[in-house]
């Protein structure tokens, strides 16, 4: 791959999906676009680059995903899912005791991995949410991705993947070397594909935010820009779950540390004060971003 060639793919990249890759990443460009090039019919990344820019959406859409597809599974990292299970969801229901109602929104569904841990550990609370409405939103850049998140199947090795054998049993079915979750589970999650870096306000207001994992591969400037758009879309008083190498400390005031638990922030200042009992939940609408 030549020089200008990279430059290229870096500024599309960036300008699409918000990825922002250093000068020294052709090797992981090569990786995930050769294979891609073959399957186009292509000799190379370069005759990819030219159809590129002879204006084939098409293949600039399959270039982006073939990049931006990222690595997940079960209860990814665990500490998130007990702050989910001690802290988020007990809070959450002394909190929203009037209306009954909790919305969740993980930001990065990807493959549908953490979207159903959460289902799992939302059922397991059992009687705690009896009466209750839960709605969890994933969304993700890839349609591909979610599309797989919507069949609710995993191979063998990705049901090992963190999925504790309880819950395998409890909540999939197996069919031959492949698991699928339950019609109860997929029916917990709606799916919605959503590019971070454009408008998400018609998802309307959340309790809890997953946005991890994600936010790494931006720039500062980026990441400013979307940490003020959560906190938007977040009640005063919510929770935004981020992945283990990310942070908003030194980058915005709108979040704040919430203490002893890493990974996990609240709104600050005037967001802080408490939503009003009964209010409106807007319905979601479809939405594409590329």
């Amino acid at each position: 791959m030549n020089p200008p060639d990279y430059e290229y793919l870096r500024k599309l990249l960036k300008d699409h999906s918000g990825l922002d890759l250093s000068a020294d990443k052709q090797y992981l460009i090569e990786s995930r676009l050769l294979p891609l090039s073959r399957k186009c019919g292509v000799a190379g990344i370069g005759e990819l680059v030219l159809k590129m820019k002879g204006g084939s959406s098409t293949i600039i859409a399959q270039v982006v995903e073939a990049m931006t597809t990222n690595e997940t599974f079960f209860f990814r990292d665990k500490i998130p899912f007990e702050h989910f299970r001690d802290t988020i969801v007990p809070e959450m229901l002394k909190a929203r005791a009037a209306r009954k109602s909790i919305r969740i929104w993980c930001a990065a569904g990807s493959t549908g991995q953490e979207p159903y841990s959460l289902a799992m550990a939302l059922k397991e609370m059992g009687p705690a949410l009896a009466g209750w409405r839960t709605e969890i939103i994933a969304t993700d850049l890839s349609q591909e991705v979610l599309e797989k998140s919507k069949s609710g199947i995993y191979s063998q090795f990705e049901v090992q993947r963190g999925l504790p054998i309880q819950l395998l049993v409890k909540y999939f079915k197996q069919n031959g070397e492949l698991w699928q979750i339950s019609p109860e589970l997929r029916g917990m999650v709606q799916h919605r594909q959503l590019n971070l870096l454009h408008d998400f306000s018609l998802l309307g207001n959340f309790d809890i935010i997953f946005c991890r994992n994600v936010l790494i591969y931006f720039d500062q400037e980026t990441k400013i820009n979307i940490f003020g758009r959560l906190a938007k879309a977040m009640e005063g008083d919510g929770f935004l779950v981020l992945g283990a190498a990310e942070t908003v400390v030194g980058l915005t005031d709108v979040f704040k540390p919430f203490p002893d638990k890493r990974g996990l922030y609240r709104p600050s200042g005037a967001r802080a004060a408490s939503p009003q009992a009964g209010v409106s939940i807007p319905k979601i609408a479809a939405m594409a971003g590329r």
